[in-house]
């Protein structure tokens, strides 16, 4: 058999450069003509003969690099000239002919040269025929020209920057082809064309903010920012590659905001306080999306801080405004109803409802803006007016509208809504403790005297509270409204024990209410010489709660409760609604005509205090039932009382005030204690768990439990930890007296 005598390598190229030279002339366009199937399997066969002869006739090596030069010769000879010629966009359509046409011919020569790439790239590790054709091109074409490219592109940018339409396929090819030229990386695309567009971009918007601060109001510089970051973003979408977005918005935000940023937010007329006193809600929640985007610490923080300092200017000036109003006691009657400080409540959740709106509806419920709001409030939710603190203020605006909605005579709901923003201002308040107590006595002389007009709304708010602060902060009121529930029931068992036992019934009706010493108030109570009748009723009560318990101890509060008395009086009768004090105080003038001070104050075994206030209602305000010698408005010693039979009055039931008093020094010292009943507990409680801890970390921990309550005292906290010292909780370190130790 015949063996086939080898291919050399210049008789095989030959073949070889009439197909490479038909491929150039398909590409060149210069003759309309196609490869044939028996064209493209001689090509092919030569290289496999050419490739798989035996040594020294395998032209593997000579043909790869032939492959290569192929490529080189072709951009030299054709490729460079036609796009050297050429500048700005026209370089770019010639590029987008001449890289699609040099791919063409690495997938034709490649086809042609298969066979290396199974065999020869594998065992030689070498690049793939299409990554050398690649190659040559970056080396020979991009290399060169990439600049010029890159200025192309950016020329094209500006214009559409400027509002003229450009070819965006172009340059979406284009930029394509700056990726490719990576090989597998973004090297190429980052340093040869995004380095320049960012830098391009900068300087641009740069341009036109220096122009736009200084002609626009900050809601037109704004529309004109954001109209560009669109923009931009639409750039990305349609030409620039994905990975250039977050770098490219970043230099259009530093430019048109953040180095503008104090600037546009304090511009005099327009800026971010000009929008909220004017209620710019569109353009503040433009502002809140741009700034969203800029880099800490130039972003929403300055935004915050504006709104911040605004909020506490608005509610700083509802204050002074109330303070001023109540000193010169002119409020305007045609605008507010109600005391100057109750109107500031009002004002003031008014004012937190509208920037709540701004903080959820604006700026999209950030936490940064919540805490902007919640600071604010804190220093002006914490001022006095008046001499009452906010704590006594809000806790008189909730009686208010329990007792019947208040002036405004609110419905259901409308109390209901009011109620709970009025636990949302507390959540502001730093002296939580203060409300409970000035509250608590409020609404315990509210259930003492059945002056609520609605039960619910009590329990309500205190299921409000509770929710708020917890079940200790709400536990005691709690349990007055449960002593409340039990009044009814327990008089009903009084009145069946009075039918069962009709010897010991006093002849007057009586109603009793028991409360549980520890959820109430602490109320004085006083050795008062009950008249006889008022004996009998006491008697008579004790005998049937004898019958319930012999465990617990009733005390009489004289102070509280009401009396129906009626006065025989020259003209008619009167009845007449008295504390026990008066009406213990008016019954001694049945067996008397004229009583001294002296004689009424021995008879009642009351303090000279409660004397005064007692005879100063009855003789001296707007109800004389008593007259007094001398006559005068004030209370002596020295003063004598008669029985006025000459009183008259329209009305046939009066009621026959006492004299108010100021509870606000008494809660202020009930809190006082309590706190260092709270510090006590707190810094045990730590020592407890630590055994061993420094003085600073010890305050620091006791204040940051304690804050939700009340904001305590550094001075009242060393003063508890040395009584804890004297009573052996607590001890010093002997060689470091910062540090304390539990001792158990």
């Amino acid at each position: 058999m015949a063996t086939k005598d080898p291919i050399h390598l210049d008789v095989g190229w030959g073949v070889m450069e009439k197909g490479i030279e038909k491929v150039k002339t398909i590409l060149e366009g210069t003759k309309d003509e196609q490869f044939t199937s028996q064209e493209y399997m001689v090509n092919y066969t030569t290289i496999y003969n050419m490739c798989t002869q035996r040594q020294p006739h395998d032209y593997s090596d000579q043909l790869y690099d032939k492959y290569k030069k192929t490529f080189e010769s072709y951009i030299a000879s054709d490729v460079l000239p036609s796009l050297r010629e050429k500048h700005d966009e026209f370089i770019l359509i010639e590029l987008l002919k001449r890289w699609p046409n040099h791919k063409i011919m690495i997938r034709w020569l490649s086809r042609f040269f298969h066979y290396l790439d199974r065999y020869y790239v594998a065992r030689s590790s070498v690049p793939t025929l299409n990554e050398a054709g690649l190659t040559c091109f970056k080396h020979e074409v991009y290399k060169e020209l990439n600049g010029k490219f890159t200025g192309a592109v950016l020329a094209l940018i500006h214009q559409e920057r400027e509002g003229d339409q450009i070819d965006r396929s172009l340059l979406k090819n284009v930029l394509d082809m700056f990726v490719e030229m990576g090989l597998g990386t973004m090297d190429c695309y980052e340093k040869d064309f995004e380095a320049s567009m960012l830098q391009d971009t900068a300087s641009y918007y740069s341009r036109k903010a220096s122009k736009w601060i200084l002609e626009d109001s900050c809601p037109d510089y704004m529309l004109k920012a954001e109209e560009c970051l669109k923009r931009e973003k639409d750039r990305v979408s349609h030409y620039l590659h994905s990975s250039s977005e977050t770098k490219l918005l970043k230099e259009a935000q530093r430019e048109l905001l953040t180095v503008y940023a104090t600037q546009l937010l304090e511009k005099e007329h327009s800026g971010i306080q000009a929008l909220l006193r004017e209620d710019k809600v569109e353009d503040l929640s433009r502002m809140y999306r741009l700034f969203l985007r800029v880099e800490q610490g130039f972003g929403l923080e300055p935004v915050s801080n504006v709104f911040k300092q605004y909020v506490t200017n608005e509610g700083t000036a509802l204050v002074k405004q109330a303070e001023d109003a109540a000193k010169d006691k002119k409020a305007d009657k045609r605008d507010v109803v109600g005391l100057p400080e109750q109107v500031l409540v009002r004002k003031l959740i008014e004012l937190h409802d509208k920037y709540l709106g701004y903080v959820n509806d604006c700026f999209q419920n950030h936490s940064l803006f919540h805490k902007a709001l919640k600071e604010a409030f804190e220093v002006f939710c914490n001022k006095s007016v008046a001499g009452s603190s906010s704590a006594e203020l809000l806790a008189t605006f909730c009686e208010n509208v329990l007792k019947n909605g208040g002036s405004e005579k609110l419905t259901d709901e409308a109390i209901e809504k009011t109620l709970e923003k009025v636990v949302m201002l507390l959540a502001f308040v730093s002296d939580k403790d203060l409300f409970a107590e000035f509250f608590r006595k409020k609404l315990a002389r509210r259930l003492i005297y059945d002056k609520s007009a609605d039960d619910d709304h009590v329990r309500s708010l205190l299921s409000k509270l509770k929710q708020q602060f917890g079940g200790q902060f709400t536990s005691k009121m709690e349990g007055m409204v449960t002593d409340m529930t039990l009044v009814k029931e327990n008089q009903q068992h009084f009145a069946e024990y009075l039918r069962g036992n009709p010897r010991v019934h006093p002849g007057i009706d009586l109603t009793v209410t028991v409360l549980t010493t520890g959820f109430w108030p602490t109320y004085k109570s006083s050795d008062l010489n009950l008249p006889a009748e008022m004996v009998k009723c006491v008697e008579a009560f004790k005998g049937y709660y004898q019958t319930k318990t012999k465990h617990r101890k009733l005390t009489w509060i004289n102070s509280l409760g009401n009396c129906n008395l009626m006065g025989k009086f020259d003209a008619k009768k009167i009845e007449l609604i008295l504390s026990p004090y008066q009406a213990a105080a008016l019954l001694l003038f049945n067996g008397s005509d004229r009583l001294s001070y002296e004689e009424i104050k021995a008879q009642l075994n009351l303090s000279d205090d409660d004397v005064v206030r007692t005879l100063h209602s009855l003789s001296c305000a707007k109800y004389k039932i008593l007259t007094k010698e001398p006559n005068s408005r004030t209370i002596s010693p020295t003063d004598a009382f008669q029985f006025n039979s000459k009183f008259d009055d329209k009305m046939r039931r009066i009621k026959i005030p006492n004299p108010p008093v100021d509870e606000k020094k008494k809660v202020i010292e009930d809190v006082d204690k309590d706190r260092r009943y709270s510090i006590d507990a707190s810094v045990v409680r730590i020592m407890k768990a630590r055994k061993v801890l420094g003085y600073q970390q010890l305050v620091g921990e006791c204040v940051e439990q304690l804050s939700k309550m009340f904001k305590p005292d550094v001075k009242a906290i060393k003063k508890r930890i040395e009584d804890l010292i004297t009573r052996d909780y607590l001890e010093r370190d002997k060689e470091n007296p910062n540090l304390f130790m539990y001792l158990a």
